[in-house]
């Protein structure tokens, strides 16, 4: 999977951070004194999202490399993305499954102790264990890293993702203020293409059509990423 579709994704679906994750960057406690200081908090908090992210991705590739290894890559890599394309329709669902929604509950009260801390440490940590709450966005780029083609791959592919929600969850904890509502109305509309453009590229590639960087030959080894 090209790296350029999960900092896409994490662009277009950092509407859906700022809904779900936004109040937490707003949240979050300053490191002390001194607006050096508060910008280096808010970056701390990103990076151990992304770290986060980059773990995930490590998992997913290695998941991927081993299914590759054994052959059965492209079957998964079809059935990742017609789970997507399912779960399009049946998203405004699973948003409200119980079982997820007690699990954000819990991981929420767990980092409300981290919360009255004013430390970097604290704020990074806050970052780790965002990147663990349930989120169909990381979901979705966890699918990508599965068929990237290798562990660092994965890992890799897991940063563009989240290097593609930075930039709406940054100018969020910095500026204090959620996105205007004309601005997230247009970016609502960009989600659901990204996902369908990810899961059109896992059908793809499944396919196995020896399209370079498109739909490689996975039958045969020559993998293009």
């Amino acid at each position: 999977m090209e790296l350029w579709t999960a900092f896409l994704l994490g662009l277009c679906g950092s509407l859906h951070c700022a809904g779900m994750c936004g109040p937490l960057a707003l949240a979050l406690p300053t490191a002390g004194g001194g607006s050096t200081r508060f910008v280096a908090g808010r970056v701390a908090y990103n990076l151990g999202r992304i770290v986060t992210y980059c773990a995930l991705g490590l998992v997913f590739g290695l998941a991927g490399k081993t299914l590759l290894l054994v052959g059965v890559q492209r079957w998964l890599s079809l059935a990742l993305g017609v789970a997507l394309l399912v779960g399009l329709v049946a998203s405004r669902k699973l948003e409200t499954w119980l079982p997820i929604t007690r699990l954000v509950e819990r991981l929420k009260l767990g980092m409300a102790t981290l919360l009255r801390r004013r430390s970097f440490a604290a704020l990074a940590v806050l970052g780790l264990l965002n990147g663990l709450l349930p989120c169909g966005l990381v979901y979705v780029a966890c699918a990508g890293a599965t068929v990237a083609g290798g562990i660092s791959d994965g890992a890799m592919y897991m940063a563009a993702f989240g290097a593609g929600t930075t930039p709406m969850m940054l100018a969020i904890g910095l500026s204090g203020k959620l996105v205007p509502l004309s601005l997230r109305l247009r970016l609502r509309q960009a989600v659901p293409v990204s996902i369908f453009l990810v899961a059109a590229l896992l059908i793809l590639r499944g396919l196995s059509l020896g399209i370079p960087y498109v739909s490689p030959d996975l039958a045969t080894g020559a993998c293009c990423h």
